[in-house]
């Protein structure tokens, strides 16, 4: 899958706003004490352990807003597997700038290189299957576009991006429509012609009801493997099949190999630990 990178204009508001967090009332007070300000330097990000890298384009902003002169060089691109002691990328120019820029910079990218090392990870173990592996809604506040091109970086796919972009009748709505039928006609009846609708099911009786009612989707919660099997087979094509619900590297062959055509793994983004990234001088 090609990896296409988000566009700077998208990025740097998010950059600029870490910075000036971190900056706070004085600036980097530490660095302007100790390091000269005609001060130069050369360092390289690297890797600590084996992963897959994302969000290099945020850790560069973050050292050329802080000063434009320091060149950044990638080395590894986003997508790249990476072992430890892989140099990602190397840095030049005022030391002051490396230094100040140093903690943000990381912190974007071993957040979301984390990210795309754990999404890897399941979508190594369903390999051979056509299941694809999607996140989820659950990202941190503000950083939904970077979490989910974090996702795309290690090879999964990406779920809705809002509440806008389609219709996932999920089983609260179900309870206060007053059943199925009630929330999929409702749905249709509001939905534009390029929207589509998915709906969570838990059970196989559920599963025909949405589909006599055409769900273009169906989202098959905390199923079995065996149910997941006869859940899709009991759809037979009719509508694309989701399965979710505590999806680890584990447990998703079995899921896969039921014939689902997406697994949804909510903690990709909001519990995957970082990928351990250094920024050392050279």
């Amino acid at each position: 899958m090609s990896l296409s990178p988000l566009p700077l204009l998208m990025l740097e508001p998010m950059v600029r706003a870490a910075l000036l967090e971190d900056l706070g009332r004085a600036g980097d007070i530490t660095t302007q004490a100790i390091v000269p300000s005609d001060a130069s330097g050369k360092m390289v990000l690297a890797a600590r352990q084996h992963g897959v890298v994302a969000g290099l384009d945020l850790a560069a902003l973050a050292f050329t807003l802080i000063d434009p002169e320091i060149v950044v060089k990638i080395e590894r691109a986003d997508g790249s597997r990476v072992e430890a002691g892989d140099v990602i990328a190397t840095l030049a120019g005022p030391a002051r700038g490396l230094l100040t820029a140093e903690r943000v910079a990381l912190n974007f990218l071993s957040h979301l290189s984390g990210i795309a090392s754990a999404t890897a990870g399941i979508v190594d173990a369903v390999r051979g299957h056509k299941a694809k592996i999607v996140c989820t809604r659950k990202t941190t506040p503000g950083l939904r576009a970077l979490e989910k091109y974090a996702v795309r970086a290690g090879g999964g796919s990406n779920h809705r991006f809002g509440l806008d972009d389609a219709m996932l009748i999920k089983d609260n709505h179900i309870a206060i429509a007053g059943g199925i039928r009630p929330a999929i006609e409702r749905a249709k009846a509001n939905a534009g012609h390029l929207v589509k609708i998915e709906i969570e099911v838990d059970t196989l009786a559920q599963l025909r009801e949405a589909l006599e009612l055409g769900a273009d989707a169906v989202l098959l919660d905390n199923m079995a493997p065996d149910m997941l099997r006869q859940a899709v087979q009991l759809v037979g094509g009719r509508a694309v099949t989701e399965a979710s619900g505590r999806v680890t590297q584990e447990t998703a062959p079995a899921i896969a190999a039921a014939g689902v055509d997406m697994i949804s793994v909510g903690w990709l983004t909001h519990s995957a630990p970082i990928l351990d990234i250094g920024l050392d001088c050279e």
